[in-house]
């Protein structure tokens, strides 16, 4: 089994001959499905991009969707639109819409879009103020004063439906890849080398769902828990557990490639 992992492509920042050259990889590289770590385009433009990269492609595109994914749009609506575009399209399969999906006899797939939650850091004292805040409705039509709650609850409703298709899957496999955007730790959230700091973990760590993690991987300590994420667009490797890896990919605006080709046995 061989996964072509693609992280933060932003497609409508790519040129035709970037978009050639990464389909050109997708075709060479042999693999048996394509899994997709969010930020694929905006919200204008996502659906269409999705149905482009499954026109060009023969294998199942498995994906959830990044904070970038909801610009010029609201969430509920860009997730409606897409939900809707992957029932038309069979190769397309929206993790967050998706229960356990099995890979192997012994491996499984999961995933959720996750959320910059403000649980990690300092979100009171920071001074990061994201470009989500005006371009994605839910944020634009809320006082500032709300963006908290907001953001908690985001990250709240991703690690809730984690959580279940977590334990299902560690009571059935011996191996589980979870896909998710944000990273769900501070150790996991890389930018030039370095870890997060206090102003802007609150915005690029999902801590919810990085606490479903541990309690789950520590509840199963048989079962090897590995986690694929993107966001920061800084590369890193971060071990929580012996049994809890989490790989953060990077990525570049407007040069998408595959991240990496994971092979599972």
């Amino acid at each position: 089994m061989r996964i072509a992992w693609i992280t933060d492509p932003h497609l409508n920042h790519c040129s035709l001959l970037s978009w050639e050259q990464l389909i050109g990889q997708l075709n060479d590289c042999q693999c048996d499905a394509v899994v997709i770590t969010g930020d694929i385009s905006e919200g204008d433009d996502v659906v269409f991009q999705l149905l482009r990269l499954a026109d060009a492609v023969t294998v199942p595109i498995h994906f959830v969707l990044g904070n970038h994914d909801f610009y010029q749009s609201s969430i509920d609506r860009t997730r409606a639109e897409v939900g809707t575009a992957v029932e038309k399209h069979a190769r397309l399969h929206y993790l967050r819409n998706e229960q356990v999906i099995e890979l192997s006899p012994t491996l499984a797939l999961i995933g959720e879009d996750g959320w910059g939650d403000a649980t990690a850091g300092d979100y009171e004292r920071s001074i990061v103020v994201l470009n989500d805040f005006r371009l994605i409705e839910d944020f634009r039509f809320q006082h500032r004063s709300q963006w908290r709650s907001k953001l908690e609850s985001l990250g709240r409703d991703a690690a809730i439906r984690l959580h279940h298709k977590l334990e299902q899957a560690c009571t059935q496999y011996s191996s589980v890849l979870v896909a998710t955007h944000v990273p769900p730790f501070r150790e996991a959230c890389w930018y030039e080398g370095r870890t997060t700091d206090d102003h802007w973990a609150p915005f690029f760590v999902c801590g919810q769902v990085g606490q479903v993690l541990l309690n789950v991987a520590n509840r199963n300590p048989l079962t090897k828990i590995e986690v694929i994420c993107g966001h920061t667009h800084h590369g890193g490797v971060a071990v929580l557990a012996p049994n809890l890896t989490v790989t953060t990919g990077a990525a570049v605006y407007g040069c998408p490639e595959i991240t990496k080709v994971i092979e599972l046995k």
